[in-house]
């Protein structure tokens, strides 16, 4: 009894001096706000959540669905959360009007961006020529919306050929079934499905124009990060990068287990159309000739410069950024270990 008390008493002082971590003292928190809503594309933030990637980096990382690039941005730019996913190009502009508080992308998920209009054959619009003189519906904020001008001149249109008309992001597809719009614009995966699967229009009947098939090298989403927070929290970024590629090479080996993970996170979602979803993006935004060579989360500079040139013609932007203020590979894993599987 005497020997149990004083074993018992001597891992209690052991306890007292030596260092006893815990789950919850080891994890640094980080806040993170994704570009849109829960969805197949989302795949490789919520899988890397789901399989305790960031968790074993240490990182206590709360996933918040978005409402669209440009808002994520400015919470981002505020400090309302510490890094966020969203449309690079948008990042650029905003960086150019908001110089005190630049912004920077640290991991590149669409190597290709999703813009996109979509009509339906019923209307009559055949080829980019037929747009104009219509009125195309998007929300103010919309990516594809914003580099409208890049893509008219492309296709020969006078940038005000075409009318532009503020709609809710969920009201675009309704609103071309019914008529009251003849076009809309958004990310390919995203307004396709919409149509095909929520609103059962034939495949055959939409027609789309996709930006990246008209002269428009852009790059797509990125993982962004307040330049001053950066600086303060290297190592938390580095980290969370690590997390990420192995949750983005997760999914791309098995986008069917990703579905499994969106649909446990959210669990409204069609897990069929989201499969859909993620390999569209998976094909035609994610995984192409470059990121086979240069690996996950990178990019190209003489793409990205040539990419800044149209985005400052686009929005008629004062400043140029070099390709170090948008663009910083500094924190990503090594480049064998982002070679997609």
């Amino acid at each position: 009894m005497v020997t149990t008390r004083f074993g018992l008493a001597l891992v209690l002082l052991l306890a007292t001096l030596l260092p006893w971590p815990t789950d919850a003292a080891a994890q640094t928190k980080v806040r993170f706000a994704l570009d849109w809503q829960i969805q197949g594309p989302q795949a490789p933030f919520i899988t890397a959540k789901a399989l305790g990637a960031f968790t074993a980096q240490g990182l206590d990382v709360t996933i918040d669905r978005g409402t669209g690039s440009q808002k994520t941005i400015e919470q981002v730019a505020t400090g309302t959360y510490d890094l966020g996913y969203g449309d690079i190009n948008s990042m650029i502009e905003y960086n150019a009007k908001n110089p005190q508080i630049p912004l920077i992308a640290v991991g590149i998920i669409l190597n290709s961006p999703p813009f996109s209009l979509l009509t339906l054959r019923r209307y009559g619009i055949r080829e980019p020529k037929d747009l104009k003189g219509t009125t195309i519906g998007a929300p103010a904020g919309d990516a594809p919306r914003r580099l409208w001008p890049i893509f008219a001149k492309n296709v020969g249109l006078p940038a005000d050929s075409v009318t532009w008309t503020n709609m809710a992001p969920p009201l675009r597809e309704p609103a071309l079934v019914k008529g009251d719009v003849k076009v809309i614009s958004g990310f390919y995966f995203t307004g396709f499905l919409n149509l095909t699967e929520n609103l059962k229009i034939p495949e055959a009947d939409v027609v789309a124009f996709k930006y990246s098939e008209y002269g428009i090298d852009l790059y797509g989403n990125a993982v962004m990060v307040r330049v001053d927070w950066l600086k303060a929290n290297e190592d938390t970024v580095r980290r969370f990068l690590a997390a990420l590629n192995t949750g983005f090479k997760a999914a791309l080996k098995d986008p069917k287990a990703a579905i499994t993970h969106i649909k446990a996170a959210e669990p409204l979602s069609n897990e069929a159309t989201e499969l859909k979803r993620l390999q569209l993006a998976i094909s035609a935004n994610m995984i192409n000739d470059e990121v086979r060579r240069n690996g996950l989360l990178a990019i190209d500079p003489a793409r990205m410069q040539r990419a800044i040139d149209q985005v400052v013609v686009s929005f008629e932007l004062g400043t140029k950024p070099t390709v170090a203020q948008v663009f910083t590979g500094a924190y990503l894993p090594a480049a064998p270990d982002r070679k997609p599987e």
